[in-house]
């Protein structure tokens, strides 16, 4: 596995290393050791799958509270997706920043975000499969957003909005905790 910094504090692209031969090829998706080397702390518990029928389906800005944060590992299993961590940790050095990543079933990229982060993504294909890897378990209760179209970080999404839940539409903007630093 190869990991890439991004310009976030902790959120990390992971790319394949593929062994190939006249089978096709073999690759770790995940190795705790690697990723542990690399500063990346998950301890799976759960894991999801998100089905979306339609090109423009936007989901997010979804995180959970304390104590029950999660880091995620996200990946692209069929379609494409563009998908956006919001920094939101307010003792990080990119506190209010955000990153985009094209994560497609043919790049087979997958993005780590760490807890503290806010995350979301757009399909760009209909038919678009996503599979995660959380570190907590879902606790409704702790469950938090904030609008996708939130002023405050100026997301740019590359598609019109086509399908978005209820919830999801009705988040509020995000309310920064007093950090005694702006977002930026």
């Amino acid at each position: 596995m190869r990991f890439v910094d991004t310009a976030l504090e902790g959120v990390t692209v992971v790319e394949l290393e593929p062994h190939a031969d006249e089978r096709g090829f073999f690759a770790r998706s995940w190795c705790e050791r690697e990723a542990a080397a690399h500063g990346l702390r998950m301890g799976s518990v759960q894991c999801n799958i998100s089905f979306n029928r339609s090109k423009g389906t936007l989901r997010g800005m979804h995180y959970q509270a304390p104590p029950f944060e999660e880091a995620k590992l996200v990946r692209c299993t069929a379609g494409a997706l563009y998908d956006v961590a919001v920094d939101i940790r307010p003792d990080s050095s990119t506190f209010g920043r955000h990153v985009a990543v094209e994560l497609t079933a043919q790049n087979r990229r997958m993005l780590y975000i760490p807890s503290g982060c806010a995350h979301g993504f757009m399909t760009l294909a209909d038919d678009t499969e996503v599979f995660y890897q959380m570190s907590a378990a879902h606790a409704p209760e702790l469950s938090r957003g904030f609008r996708w179209d939130d002023p405050l970080f100026a997301l740019e999404w590359p598609l019109k909005v086509a399908v978005i839940s209820a919830r999801d539409r009705s988040y509020p903007a995000f309310v920064a905790p007093a950090t005694g630093s702006p977002v930026r």
